[in-house]
């Protein structure tokens, strides 16, 4: 399970580059299966210089947005391979959404399993997101996911779409597992009444497991 506020209010910072996760968690950093302590390593090959110093030129790296939550990027994020450290390094780092015109399906998906928002906008919207993070630290967006409204440092309020399951789960922390445990009377039950009627069947797992 995971954790994600229904209404965040979060400073922006915009790539405009086509963004693989080979980019978002390199390849090297892909023997850990923990999700914590991953943000050091988030866009390692573009944040930081071979000699492991700061690139300058680096948006995270830039004053107003080393705190940024709300990420607005190019089209195809996420492409590359299938890691799930991708969206784990980001939401490690604090990262509560990404803003695309498009996201790799396989991204896309683990994003939700993971407590991290995906939106998918039309182009000529992220333009005027972009331009409003030019604006440093008052680039602030409001993202309300109950409502599925983005509202910009003008007030205007931009609308996105979500499928209703996946909203459901990112508002009560749901990923796979939890939500096959809001099942467990179910399981319980099914177990108790397949124990009655074969019982010989555990019998048989209880004494492989002693």
């Amino acid at each position: 399970a995971y954790e994600i506020s229904a209404c965040h209010v979060g400073s922006e910072m915009c790539i405009r580059d086509s963004i693989d996760t080979d980019k978002i968690f390199p390849a090297i950093h892909l023997r850990t299966i923990k999700r914590t302590g991953l943000a050091k390593h988030l866009f390692e090959e573009i944040r930081f210089r071979p000699d492991g110093s700061e690139n300058p030129d680096f948006v995270l790296n830039q004053g107003p947005y080393r705190n940024a939550s709300v990420i607005v990027a190019g089209d195809n994020f996420g492409c590359g391979s299938s890691r799930e450290h991708a969206p784990w390094a980001l939401t490690d780092f604090g990262i509560k959404c990404v803003i695309a015109p498009s996201f790799a399906d396989i991204f896309y998906n683990n994003c939700f399993k993971n407590g991290l928002l995906p939106i998918a906008l039309p182009q000529e919207t992220i333009d005027k997101l972009m331009d409003d993070a030019k604006k440093g630290a008052n680039a602030v967006l409001t993202i309300d996911l109950e409502q599925q409204t983005i509202s910009r440092p003008d007030g205007e309020i931009v609308h996105f779409d979500i499928d209703p399951f996946r909203k459901h789960c990112l508002i009560n922390g749901l990923d796979d597992i939890g939500q096959t445990e809001q099942k467990n009377p179910d399981i319980a039950a099914y177990e108790q009444t397949r124990r009655a009627a074969k019982p010989w069947l555990f019998g048989m797992t209880e004494k492989a497991e002693a």
